[in-house]
């Protein structure tokens, strides 16, 4: 086969994987040197108006970057939150200063972790569904990710 050919067939091949879809879970979104990874949220019964939400926060970049505010319209506000156990008593924070992703590191949101409060739901969060969310970062910038709704006590955005 002549180089030519050789690569025709590597581009075909090429295309043929490009053209396979992604599995929903397995999504990533950019912006500048900050990639969110995996957003999801738990299920949350009727009438509740707080709802709990996760992703990662990967930086590639050479400097810290810092996630400032969230927003999206199946709440009032979205809030970034701290719990943590000291003497055996769990607290819950607000970081009122956003969540600093360090350089060339990263920072995963999880339940009993870091994570992002949805207050004032407008409607429950139901099991296999999604929804927008804008984050905006002190560098990178805005960027819209897209929250998969999990069960109501999922620990990981896994099936």
């Amino acid at each position: 086969m002549t180089l030519p050919h050789r690569l025709a067939a590597a581009l075909l091949g090429l295309c043929a994987i490009l053209a396979l879809p992604a599995p929903a879970d397995a999504q990533a979104t950019s912006a500048g040197s900050i990639t969110i990874a995996q957003p999801w949220a738990r299920a949350t019964p009727p009438g509740a108006k707080i709802g709990g939400g996760y992703f990662t926060l990967i930086n590639n970049g050479d400097q810290t970057d810092r996630l400032v505010s969230l927003s999206t319209g199946i709440s009032d506000r979205a809030e970034v939150h701290e719990m943590s156990m000291k003497d055996g008593i769990m607290s819950m924070r607000e970081l009122a200063d956003g969540l600093a992703v360090p350089a060339h590191g990263s920072v995963e949101l999880k339940p009993g972790s870091f994570h992002v409060m949805f207050v004032g739901l407008k409607q429950p969060l139901k099991q296999g569904e999604h929804f927008p969310a804008t984050l905006t970062f002190e560098k990178a910038g805005p960027v819209t990710v897209e929250f998969a709704i999990k069960s109501i006590g999922a620990m990981k955005p896994d099936p």
